[in-house]
C-alpha cells in the first residue's frame, strides 16, 4: 500500500494579476509504507511547496493527493488539522522547543491538541516511550538550554513520534547541524523507519544526505527529474 500517493500536483501562487508562479508543474509521486525517501532540490525548485501539501499545511491548484489511502486534496481545515496531529509527524530546521519546558513536557505538547486526548499517566507513557526512540531518556528532565543542538534535535523527533504517526516529514532536519552531528540525526531516522516500519520523507539541498535515504527523488522547476535508488541507504 503507498503510504503517500500524488498524481498530476500543480500549485501556483498568484502573486498580482500579471504575475503567477507555478511552484509545481503536474508532478506525481508514490511513496509505498515503510519507505524512506529523501526529496532533493535546489531553493526555488519546489521541494517545500510539496512538503507544505503532504503535510496538509496548503492544497494544491489542482490534482490529487492520497495520503494512507484516502483522498485529502479537498478536505476542509478541521479534517486536515486533524490528520497533520494523528497521522503526520513533523521535524524542521529549528528545533521549535519550548524554553522553559523539560524535554519531557515538550514531546508531550502536541498530545494536548490532538482529538484523543490521552490522559496525564497515558501522556506521559508515550512521551517517555518516544524518548526512549531516540535514546533520551537520560535527558527527560532536562530545559533545552542543557541539551546540544544534537540532543535538541531528537527531542524534537521525539515530539514528533508522540500521537505514534504512520508518517514524519522532515524539512532540513541537519540544515543548523555540523556534519557529525547531522550523521547522528540521520542515524536515528533510518533507525525509526527499519525499526518501526515508519514513512519517512526528508526534504535536503544537500546531496550527501539526500543519498543516505534508501531512495532520492530530484525535483527541479517544479517537476521531478530524477528518482533512484541509493546504495548509501541504511
Amino acid at each position: 500500500m503507498a503510504a503517500i500517493e500524488v498524481r498530476d500536483l500543480v500549485k501556483t501562487y498568484v502573486l498580482s494579476e500579471t504575475h503567477k508562479v507555478e511552484a509545481l508543474r503536474g508532478l506525481s509521486l508514490s511513496v509505498a509504507e515503510g519507505e524512506f525517501v529523501s526529496v532533493l532540490g535546489p531553493s526555488g525548485s519546489g521541494k517545500s511547496t510539496l512538503m507544505h501539501i503532504l503535510g496538509c499545511l496548503d492544497q494544491p491548484t489542482s490534482g490529487r493527493y492520497q495520503l494512507m489511502g484516502r483522498d485529502v486534496s479537498r478536505l476542509d481545515d478541521d479534517e486536515r488539522a486533524r490528520i497533520r496531529n494523528e497521522e503526520i509527524g513533523f521535524v524542521f530546521q529549528s528545533f521549535h522547543l519550548l524554553a522553559r519546558a523539560s524535554a519531557l513536557e515538550n514531546v508531550e505538547l502536541p498530545m494536548l491538541y490532538g482529538a484523543k486526548r490521552p490522559g496525564r499517566e497515558e501522556r506521559r507513557k508515550q512521551a517517555e516511550e518516544a524518548l526512549e526512540a531516540v535514546g533520551l531518556s537520560d535527558r527527560a528532565t532536562h530545559a533545552p538550554s542543557q541539551l546540544s543542538g544534537g540532543q535538541q534535535q531528537r527531542v524534537a523527533i521525539a515530539r514528533a513520534l508522540a500521537n505514534r504517526p504512520r508518517v514524519l516529514l522532515a524539512d532540513e532536519p541537519t540544515g543548523n547541524l555540523d556534519t557529525r552531528t547531522g550523521q547522528e540525526i540521520l542515524d536515528t531516522f533510518s533507525r525509526l523507519n527499519r525499526q518501526r516500519g515508519l514513512t519517512v520523507v526528508m526534504i535536503t539541498h544537500d546531496r550527501q544526505v539526500a543519498r543516505y535515504a534508501s531512495r532520492s527523488v530530484e525535483i527541479r522547476d517544479g517537476r521531478i527529474v530524477e528518482d533512484t535508488a541509493s546504495n548509501n541507504g541504511a
